[in-house]
């Protein structure tokens, strides 16, 4: 079973490097500029990629029109991944905000603002 489990590691790894070259040359949609790609979960059957991203902005609305210009190109983005990877069958595709930047970047902020206390 390692096999597998290699196998899925190296494809999340792909679809992150392709999805991420996808967005900045082949996207033309704005609302997607200034998104990274953060990690790739992909399920063990192969079946579904979870894309995790984050955003500079911290604005909800920003948030709000990455993920509507994401889910508009990602038909797009899945037929581009399906003609760059050479796998049988292309995962669908699922974008969710990586939470976990904008957290830490929060931790930053709040660690600066006591350090500017003292």
């Amino acid at each position: 079973m390692p096999d597998k489990r290699y196998r899925v590691g190296r494809l999340s790894q792909e679809i992150q490097r392709e999805v991420d070259d996808i967005l900045l040359k082949r996207v033309r949609d704005p609302r997607v500029q200034g998104i990274t790609i953060t990690g790739v979960d992909v399920t063990g059957d192969l079946q579904q990629a979870t894309i995790f991203y984050s955003l500079l902005s911290y604005k909800a609305s920003d948030g709000q029109k990455a993920q509507t210009g994401l889910e508009k190109a990602t038909g797009l983005i899945r037929s581009e991944l399906g003609a760059r990877l050479n796998i049988f069958k292309t995962p669908e595709l699922i974008f969710e905000r990586d939470r976990s930047v904008q957290y830490g970047s929060r931790i930053d902020e709040l660690i600066n603002e006591l350090h500017h206390r003292d």
